[in-house]
């Protein structure tokens, strides 16, 4: 019903950028929030950020002030622009996206992309 497929992960420097992108498609207009979630070995998953439909924001506490969730409704696309990040920040993050209980849209569910790693070298 929904596709999720995450981008951007790869190797950085402590203090350095990264930007994710999470390109979503099949039902899309079934999506209402969509969220980044990571895990890091050893680690449980948690929730990083997460956006409603009409953009309300809210941030894990370790992420805040550093991290901005956003999207961009048009091109169906989920973004995750990370600053100065650091060695904690490492872990696999997948994005979620959860569907209405609407005509078409096939009941309430969620979606997970496939994961891609970030690595924060200290």
């Amino acid at each position: 019903q929904v596709q999720l497929v995450e981008s951007g992960g790869g190797l950085v420097q402590a203090g350095g950028s990264l930007r994710l992108s999470c390109a979503a498609s099949g039902r899309t207009r079934c999506i209402s929030p969509m969220g980044w979630y990571r895990q890091a070995p050893g680690k449980e998953r948690e929730l990083v950020a997460v956006i409603t439909s009409g953009s309300h924001t809210n941030y894990a506490d370790s992420v805040k002030g550093r991290f901005t969730i956003s999207r961009d409704n048009a091109k169906n696309t989920l973004y995750l622009q990370m600053n100065s990040l650091k060695p904690e920040d490492t872990a696999v993050y997948r994005c979620n996206a959860e569907t209405l209980r609407l005509l078409g849209c096939g009941g309430p569910n969620d979606y997970w992309g496939q994961g891609t790693q970030v690595t924060v070298s200290s």
